[in-house]
């Protein structure tokens, strides 16, 4: 038998799938004095709340805290739901796209001094990615990458998958030809010979930069519009990314 809490969670998620999308006010609205003083009284833990915004649902709130983390309450804060606010007539999920807005990075505010490059062609176009050597969707990423020309690709090893990932981004980093050690791991599966030994700081920094910045999965793709990209997309993804740059 359904429980009544299971049947409540598939009635919520519904509702929010029903949605139809506006944008969200710019300002807190004039319930968030309500929403943020009952909230913080029934979750103490709850971490400081940097605003309360209307939704496209009448009497639905986005709560927003931690930077880019969101979830969404009543008029009077008593209700919390988290999920995905979903426009089905514009088939776009508007929590995916607010939290990529609210983490949106500046592309001259990476730090490319950490990142080794890869150019083809002319270079003319840029994206940065933040990789683990040992994430398989990495490796189907640089495939579709690797077909692209024209482009220069900031590098940043990221090693979150274990003392394995450390190890190997360690021997890419410090080879006479980093670019090359990778994709050739990558691509080819020939593991990066562990023969030089370098100041390794960067990878610290790198993940250091991506706990600030919420980095939480690999690869994580940013382009020069500010815009990230959590996960492996297509070439002919990124190519149209890229287009629409320009």
């Amino acid at each position: 038998m359904t429980s009544m809490f299971t049947l409540t969670r598939h009635l919520a998620t519904l509702t929010l799938a029903c949605l139809l999308a506006l944008p969200a006010t710019a300002q807190d609205v004039p319930q968030a004095n309500t929403i943020r003083t009952n909230l913080a009284k029934q979750l103490p833990n709850l971490p400081a709340i940097d605003s309360v915004l209307a939704t496209p649902m009448k009497g639905l709130f986005e709560v927003r805290f931690g930077g880019s983390d969101i979830l969404y309450t009543d008029a009077g804060g008593n209700y919390l739901i988290q999920g995905s606010l979903i426009d089905l007539k514009a088939k776009r999920n508007l929590t995916e796209e607010r939290t990529n807005a609210l983490s949106a990075i500046a592309f001259d505010e990476l730090p490319l001094k950490d990142a080794f490059v890869i150019k083809r062609g002319t270079g003319s176009r840029k994206i940065a990615v933040f990789e683990d050597p040992n994430c398989g969707y990495c490796k189907r990423f640089e495939q579709g990458l690797a077909t692209l020309d024209n482009i220069t690709v900031y590098v940043f090893l990221y090693p979150i998958l274990g003392p394995d990932s450390v190890k190997k981004s360690q021997a890419i980093w410090c080879a006479k030809n980093p670019g090359k050690t990778f994709e050739d791991w990558m691509l080819d599966g020939v593991t990066p010979p562990n023969l030089a030994k370098c100041n390794t700081d960067a990878l610290t920094r790198n993940t250091e930069f991506g706990k600030r910045n919420k980095i939480q999965g690999t690869p994580a793709i940013f382009f020069t519009d500010g815009t990230r990209v959590p996960g492996a997309i297509s070439a002919d993804e990124v190519e149209k990314r890229l287009a629409a740059i320009q």
